[in-house]
């Protein structure tokens, strides 16, 4: 793999940025971290650019045409080529509901996938995300109701599993079974997401106790805030072990709503997420996204329904968005990355530029675009 300093930038640690600073990195690690001189290796100025953790996707469908459902290793090759091109270095294919015979082979793709580990120069997927697959219909937004399931006790069994990797899910704790679906996903080593739900306190206090601490899509598909009403999203707040993602395209969440979620929860319990659908990178149009017509309109989908189909940001944006809305480099790094991380249960090698983690690293000018991307220690970008 080769050593590297990377020279003339500033590095974004999890508590601090240090300015004109220069990075070791050694067979794919972070070895030192040099605010001086020294340092053995190929040198590649970096021009001023700030350096952060590379930016780690946990919820994205698709990008550049292509679809995490329809896709086959080549597709998902190309959608994390795009993806490492704009600074992402880790990511979950999120698949939405759909049949058990496309499940399985989505999985057997994401697996080839996976297997050809840093040999690609591409976005490395660590993992799997089932959006949706026990979800209330009441809360579907673009998903397909008919393709929901219920838990009768079989099903976690039946969910095809990646050979290696993380297993994400995304639920409503009040659909039938619920809570116990919560118990047996936990044991079996899923990170379980509330979401697409209309569950009450009581409800969502069951889950929590079963093991439940995260929200996938903050705001969106669930109840909201009100005075009299707690809501999901008020519960959220009142639980300070809660964690949640949210979108930060300025389309699904208003800005100030944004900024202000992500202030009362705090930097070190958010995640951004793109929730990206396979028009991203292509510009405004119609394109048929899970069966329907979706129409790009100004960077805002909706499809036939009315609702909004997703987004069509990538991590970049919803970081450079976050800068624009006040948050320092240090607490951005860690809702892009570290948090990401976490919530997998990856942290102790991704997610930070610490002595000792993978070389995932992004570089960004001024302006907020791409000017390096390494991951695992090899320059893709």
């Amino acid at each position: 793999m080769g050593t590297f300093i990377l020279r003339n930038a500033s590095f974004v640690l999890p508590d601090e940025v240090i300015d004109n600073a220069a990075l070791a990195v050694r067979d794919g690690e972070i070895t030192e971290i040099l605010t001086g001189g020294g340092g053995d290796g190929e040198e590649i100025d970096l021009g001023g650019a700030t350096v952060y953790p590379g930016f780690i996707d946990v919820h994205i469908h698709g990008a550049v045409g292509v679809d995490t459902n329809a896709a086959d290793a080549g597709d998902l090759r190309k959608l994390a080529g795009f993806l490492a091109a704009n600074g992402v270095t880790a990511w979950l294919p999120t698949i939405v509901p759909d049949s058990d015979q496309d499940y399985r082979r989505v999985v057997e793709e994401v697996d080839a996938l996976i297997e050809s580990g840093d040999d690609d120069p591409v976005a490395r997927a660590v993992g799997i995300h089932y959006e949706g697959v026990f979800a209330n219909e009441k809360m579907c937004g673009a998903l397909r109701p008919e393709y929901f399931k219920k838990f009768t006790g079989s099903e976690v069994a039946e969910l095809p599993r990646l050979r290696n990797g993380a297993h994400m899910i995304t639920i409503a704790p009040e659909v039938e079974g619920g809570i116990e679906l919560i118990r047996e996903l936990c044991r079996e080593g899923w990170t379980v997401s509330i979401g697409h739900t209309k569950a009450d306190g009581e409800i969502l206090n069951a889950a929590f106790a079963a093991g439940a601490r995260h929200l996938t899509h903050f705001y969106n598909a669930m109840t909201g805030l009100h005075h009299r009403e707690v809501g999901v999203v008020g519960w959220a707040f009142s639980k300070s072990e809660v964690t949640f993602d949210i979108i930060a395209d300025g389309v699904h969440v208003h800005p100030d709503m944004l900024r202000f979620a992500c202030l009362s929860k705090g930097a070190n319990k958010v995640s951004l997420i793109s929730d990206a659908v396979l028009p991203t990178g292509m510009g405004d149009g119609e394109f048929e996204i899970w069966g329907e017509q979706v129409s790009v309109v100004e960077g805002r989908t909706q499809n036939e329904r009315g609702s909004i189909a997703g987004s069509v940001i990538t991590m970049r944006d919803a970081a450079k968005r976050m800068l624009s809305l006040g948050f320092f480099p240090p607490d951005v790094a860690r809702m892009a990355s570290l948090n990401p991380a976490k919530l997998l249960g990856i942290d102790d090698s991704y997610g930070s530029i610490e002595i000792g983690k993978r070389a995932d690293l992004v570089a960004l000018n001024e302006n907020g675009e791409v000017v390096m991307t390494m991951i695992g220690g090899k320059i893709v970008k």
